[in-house]
Formats: structure tokens, C-alpha cells, sequence
């Protein structure tokens, strides 16, 4: 078993990889390869990165590396699905910040790697959205992992067992007000945080972002979203989980 890594220097977060497979150590460094070469295409802070270089008009579209390309037109088909609440922008009308999308869906393109080369038991932590997949332990069937309470930060909301899943949380306790409901320009209103499972980091990051960003209707959204569960926590204390959501009880 290898000790878990921590690597500080990716998306401005601390990304953590719980390795629980003797694996090749060319596979694991491919994986933050991956997350590097993410992070220099997608960041809105790195001025020669190829989003800050299509925002200044100095990069066109169809010259863009095919990543791009793929997570706008993500980005375009999740702003559909969510009713404009998950939104990107757009290049024309004077910037796109997909980073709503990018944390889980290079999250999930390193995993994929980790998949190939072999790993079967692992988790991929990026800032408190998780891949989880296998088990930590011949003895423990499952993960566990804590959902950190929106007010309470030495407390747990909920803790999630899984095997194969992937957890995504959008809240106002690590960032700030930073998402914003973009029908109206402002900060959601009655709700502290949301959480996502599902099949895929990508899509789970995108519902999460959504849902929070519609405020107190997000719960009535989420619990039409079939393979993807969620956990909201309302501003008035109460918590509201969709029936499938993988919590335990007494975290």
C-alpha cells in the first residue's frame, strides 16, 4: 500500500491521492501529468493558458486544444440540462470560466488513468470533490467520507459509504459567495450547501454548482436527477436528502 500523496501545486487546491494498489509509479505520475496539463489549458488565472488566451481573442475555437473544445461543449449541453443555472458563458460574449466543470472532469480523466494502469482500490480527493473507487481495505467494505458541515467546520454533516462513486459539494464555507444565480446576478438565498453523488465527478461538480445556485428550489431539481443523489443543507438548519443519497447515520 502506498501512503497517500498530496500534491499543492495543481488548481490552487490541495489534490490527495489515497492509493491503496502497489501500482507502477509511471501510472501515478501520468495521473498528475494529467491534472498539470488541465490546469495550464483550463486556468482563468494563468495568462498563457489557452482560456485566458480565447477570453483575450488571441486564441480562436476551432485552434484550440480538443479539451476545450469538449468542456464547452459539455458546458453548453449541462447548461440545458440544469436550466441555465449552471453556466459558463460564452467566448462571444466576452468570457467563458468553465471551472465550474473542470476540477471533476479532469478529476475523472485522471482516474481513467489510474483505471488502466491497473488500480482497482483508490481515492482522488481535489479540494472536496471525490472519485472514490474499490475499497480501502480487504476488512472495510466500503469508503467513508465526511461531508464537512457549510457552519460548523470541525463538525460533519453526513458521512457517505461507497465503493465506486463520485462526491461533489458546493457551498459557501470554502470560497465565499463565489457562486452566483446567474438569471439574477446574485448570491443563492436559504441554502448552505449541496452535495452530489453520482457516477462522474464531471456531471456531479456541474448538478452541485446548479443546485446551489437555485437556492431553495435546488432540492425539488435534484431529486429528478436519477442516477445522481444529493444532500442539501438549508440555511434553517434542516437537511434535506434525496432517497437514494449514500449517507450513514450518526456521523
Amino acid at each position: 500500500m502506498i501512503e497517500p500523496i498530496v500534491e499543492l501545486g495543481i488548481m490552487g487546491m490541495p489534490i490527495v491521492l489515497d492509493l491503496r494498489d502497489e501500482l507502477d509509479p509511471g501510472v501515478v505520475e501520468s495521473m498528475w501529468d494529467a491534472l498539470r496539463q488541465a490546469d495550464a489549458i483550463f486556468s482563468t488565472y494563468k495568462e498563457d493558458s489557452e482560456i485566458s488566451r480565447l477570453n483575450r481573442g488571441e486564441l480562436a475555437l476551432e485552434d484550440a486544444h480538443p479539451d476545450v473544445r469538449e468542456v464547452l461543449t459539455l458546458c453548453d449541453e449541462l447548461r440545458v440540462i440544469t436550466g441555465g443555472y449552471f453556466d459558463a458563458g460564452a467566448v462571444i460574449e466576452g468570457g467563458v470560466d468553465p471551472s465550474g466543470l473542470v476540477k471533476g472532469w479532469s478529476v475523472d480523466r485522471a482516474g481513467e488513468l489510474l483505471d488502466a494502469g491497473g488500480a482497482a482500490n483508490y481515492s482522488l480527493n481535489a479540494g472536496g470533490d471525490i472519485r472514490l473507487r474499490g475499497r480501502p481495505l480487504p476488512g472495510e467494505p466500503r469508503w467513508r467520507v465526511g461531508i464537512q458541515h457549510p457552519e460548523a467546520l470541525d463538525k460533519i454533516a453526513a458521512v457517505v459509504e461507497a465503493n465506486d462513486l463520485a462526491i461533489a459539494t458546493s457551498g459557501t464555507y470554502r470560497r465565499g459567495e463565489h457562486v452566483v444565480d446567474p438569471h439574477s446576478g446574485r448570491a443563492p438565498v436559504g441554502v448552505l450547501s449541496v452535495t452530489i453523488t453520482g457516477p462522474e465527478l464531471a456531471t456531479a461538480d456541474a448538478y452541485a454548482t446548479a443546485a446551489f445556485a437555485m437556492g431553495e428550489a435546488g432540492p425539488e431539481w435534484t431529486a429528478s436527477l436519477g442516477l445522481y443523489e444529493a444532500m442539501t443543507i438549508l440555511a434553517d438548519g434542516r437537511m434535506l436528502l434525496t432517497p437514494g443519497f449514500p449517507s450513514v447515520k450518526d456521523p
